[in-house]
């Protein structure tokens, strides 16, 4: 074998060749884990929407309302209305002692709302003091309504965010000032800044909310309500109740209990339930797409490396000759399948990370990958370098003096 200067010219030319060709194998790497990590941050941040469109919302209620018989029934034909009466609030208290609350609501839309020379419009909302329990309250100022305002049909109010910053553009604590609701004024008794998306008969943010018995003087309601909120004890699927719900109300107000449109309901269990298993399978998918394009890129890199392995047989049989150990070889290739991952992993986590913030900006919410996401992300990259460098690394320390020379 020639060991001139010809020779080892051509080792550099072939590793100066392996370099290019590794860095573009190292591309699908970088690839690979950019993808994985922006979809993981992408899927938490579409989970963090969901979660503040959700939030301040019981995850075991129910609305009920009522609807239009499609059934005849104990003579009765079909196409009649019924409407849900305030003493459905005791009675499924006592028939179904599973439920923790009985919240009735009337309600109005578009009513107008004056304080001073500021005007507002407002979603009314007429309930109990038990309703917190159903809509989770953010109070920036002042108390929720009470049991004794409802008692005693006390003419005050509490007033959500979109309100209180049009009627109050300077700010401060509005609390016991008297706005006008129509042809009657009415005490801020606090301010509800919940920014929840999902609520009963409109936003929180948008709505002023009363005691249901001011509200039933209001506009003339009687003891008839507009729906029921109910929410279960701890442990009760609200699911399994809606057959006795319908038994109670069906046997009450004379529609068939199997008649669906004639008691419409609303079971928000079902669709928080939907709404984990959506975020589940799309888990699943992010990693099977992020995993299956690390894996592409890490066939990529142990492909590389074979090839190197064969351009190196001269360089690898000189090492062998003046006594480099199997072992060494071995290490030697590894050691640089691992470099190649871990370098390319690691520009693709700089540039996930990059990418996730630009989408945190624009879209306001939190898109990104946590600490320890990151660091499993480099374990795994490690661990397929090891395995991608391993069958070239074999091929490698077998290389004999002899088949060098025969090369060369």
């Amino acid at each position: 074998m020639r060991l001139d200067i010809d020779t080892y010219k051509e080792i550099a030319d072939s590793l100066l060749r392996n370099k290019r060709r590794s860095l573009l194998t190292g591309f699908g790497v970088f690839w690979g884990l950019f993808m994985l990590l922006f979809l993981i941050g992408g899927g938490a941040g579409l989970k963090d929407l969901l979660s503040k469109t959700f939030s301040g919302f019981a995850t075991n209620s129910m609305i009920v309302v009522e609807g239009q018989t499609t059934k005849p029934y104990k003579g009765l034909k079909e196409g009649r209305w019924w409407d849900i009466d305030y003493r459905d609030v005791e009675r499924l208290k006592m028939m179904v002692p599973e439920l923790d609350v009985v919240c009735p609501m009337i309600s109005t839309w578009g009513s107008s709302v004056v304080y001073g020379a500021q005007t507002s419009s407002a979603g009314i909302k007429g309930v109990e003091a038990s309703y917190k329990e159903v809509e989770t309250v953010n109070l920036k100022y002042g108390r929720y309504i009470n049991e004794v305002d409802v008692a005693q049909e006390r003419k005050v109010c509490v007033i959500g965010k979109r309100i209180y910053n049009e009627l109050f553009p300077e700010g401060g604590d509005p609390c016991g000032k008297y706005i006008e609701v129509g042809a009657v004024q009415l005490r801020i008794v606090g301010v509800d800044f919940n920014s929840g998306m999902m609520s009963i008969n409109g936003q929180a943010s948008q709505s002023l909310v009363m005691p249901i018995t001011l509200a039933a003087k209001l506009y003339h309601r009687g003891s008839k309500v507009d729906l029921l909120c109910l929410t279960g004890k701890k442990g009760v699927k609200m699911s399994s109740l809606e057959p006795r719900l319908r038994s109670v109300m069906g046997r009450q107000h004379l529609f068939d209990p199997t008649d669906k449109p004639a008691m419409m309901v609303l079971n928000t269990e079902q669709i928080f339930s939907i709404v984990d298993n959506l975020f589940r399978g799309l888990n699943f998918l992010i990693w099977l797409v992020g995993l299956g394009t690390l894996l592409a890129g890490a066939i990529g890199v142990s492909n590389i490396m074979m090839v190197t392995v064969k351009e190196r047989t001269v360089e690898i049989g000189i090492r062998r000759a003046i006594g480099a150990l199997p072992q060494e070889i071995l290490m030697q290739i590894i050691l640089e399948s691992v470099s190649l991952t871990i370098i390319a992993g690691s520009f693709g986590i700089v540039f996930a990370t990059f990418m996730l913030r630009a989408l945190e900006l624009i879209a306001k919410s939190t898109f990104q990958i946590g600490f320890w996401t990151a660091v499993a992300a480099m374990l795994l990259l490690a661990v397929l370098g090891v395995v991608a460098g391993l069958a070239p690394a074999l091929r490698a320390m077998h290389v004999k003096p002899v088949d060098a020379m025969r090369d060369e």
